[in-house]
């Protein structure tokens, strides 16, 4: 009971960040093309694969705490499915440019940041 506990409260805390994170993306970058979803998309795809990374190969983190940051903060802070509403959004309202951009830049993105959470961690790890 007191790991489903964690991982709600890291959901919690997941989701309130992206909800900063899309409100900074906003107020930066303005809301013709949906930067917060796809700034928590890659961080979070970073962040998930150096948990599991370091989580599965060194003693540094218990199953609480690894299902605590990756089901819970990380599960409440990436979001795709808000990606995919608004990719079909843009593409629904006629900006196929636009919605072609986010769908591509969002799906290589947190591919790229996921190889690049592997490699910090194995370069932390030493493995």
């Amino acid at each position: 009971m007191a790991r489903f506990l964690w991982i709600c409260l890291g959901g919690a805390a997941g989701t309130g960040a992206r909800y900063l994170v899309s409100l900074w993306a906003a107020g930066a970058f303005g809301t013709n093309f949906p930067i917060g979803t796809l700034l928590v998309n890659v961080i979070g795809s970073f962040l998930l694969t150096f948990v599991m990374y370091v989580a599965g190969t060194t003693g540094v983190m218990g199953e609480d705490l690894r299902l605590a940051l990756t089901a819970g903060v990380f599960g409440g802070f990436t979001t795709y499915s808000t990606f995919n509403y608004e990719t079909t959004q843009l593409f629904r309202t006629g900006a196929w440019a636009t919605g072609s951009l986010n769908l591509a830049v969002t799906v290589l993105g947190c591919l790229l940041s996921g190889l690049a959470g592997f490699a910090l961690a194995r370069l932390v790890v030493g493995r």
